[in-house]
């Protein structure tokens, strides 16, 4: 990762995963606001525990398996097998009425282990505006098939002292948070890869917006998630251990508003 060489030549391989991966993420209705530490989910679900929403959500278009287990202040397990697309993610929802602006400013502290994917994967901040339709990630990091780098590159910033690479894609009649649309993704991209660590979201959209990325939306979430995608050929399976994730606005966690 660290040779010029080898980064220029994987740059190549994360056009064709950006471009399939995301936009999967159409909220379920079955919302569960009533949850005990250790409870367990295995199909699509939403809902909110201890100040922090959360939502498991797989694809339909795929078979394979996966679970989530809530186990307070934000923290989670999940472990996925064989599946097309999936999203485990705990953070905040919003009800598309503020700008992150409006909102304040965005930071989040996470710590995760046992982070164990086969096939494409992303451990990432993620969120989704409206008016306009953009998905964000925050890319920190990311499975075996899954490198930094590619389509859509703009340009590269340092933020909190670490360099990120960003990124826009374009999706067309895909799944959303609106159902299938026609969609951007912004991306930011670590160049190395941590488990644990500060993360000044608000900065990254700043820079978004430096490189003439639409952060106008208001917004509809922030979360800490794990994302794995294996497409038709079901491919992604893996685990991860999330025992850290304190979201936290204008310096107070979410779970005290």
């Amino acid at each position: 990762m660290k040779k010029k060489k080898l980064w220029r030549g994987i740059t190549v391989v994360i056009s064709v995963i950006i471009l399939i991966v995301g936009g999967c993420n159409s909220p379920s209705n079955n919302n569960d606001n009533t949850n005990t530490d250790g409870v367990t989910y295995r199909n699509n679900r939403t809902g909110r525990y201890q100040g922090y929403d959360f939502e498991f959500w797989t694809d339909s278009r795929g078979a394979g398996s996966g679970n989530m287990t809530l186990m307070g202040n934000g923290s989670f397990l999940c472990e996925w097998r064989n599946t097309y697309n999936i999203l485990f993610r705990m953070g905040k929802k919003y009800n598309e009425t503020q700008t992150h602006r409006q909102i304040g400013t965005f930071t989040l502290e996470y710590a995760f282990s046992d982070y164990d994917p086969e096939g494409t994967s992303y451990v990432t901040v993620y969120g989704w505006t409206v008016n306009p339709l953009v998905e964000f990630y925050i890319v920190e990091n990311w499975g075996p098939n899954n490198y930094k780098g590619g389509g859509g590159y703009i340009k590269t910033v340092t933020i909190g002292g670490d360099e990120y690479e960003i990124h826009k894609t374009v999706r067309t009649n895909q799944p959303s948070i609106k159902g299938n649309r026609n969609f951007e993704q912004y991306w930011s991209i670590r160049r190395t890869r941590r488990t644990e660590g500060t993360i000044p979201i608000s900065e990254h959209f700043a820079a978004w917006e430096e490189a003439g990325l639409n952060m106008n939306g208001r917004m509809y979430e922030v979360a800490f998630c794990i994302e794995a995608y294996g497409g038709q050929a079901r491919s992604a399976s893996g685990r991860a251990n999330v025992h850290k994730n304190r979201l936290l606005v204008n310096g107070v966690e979410v779970n005290a508003n």
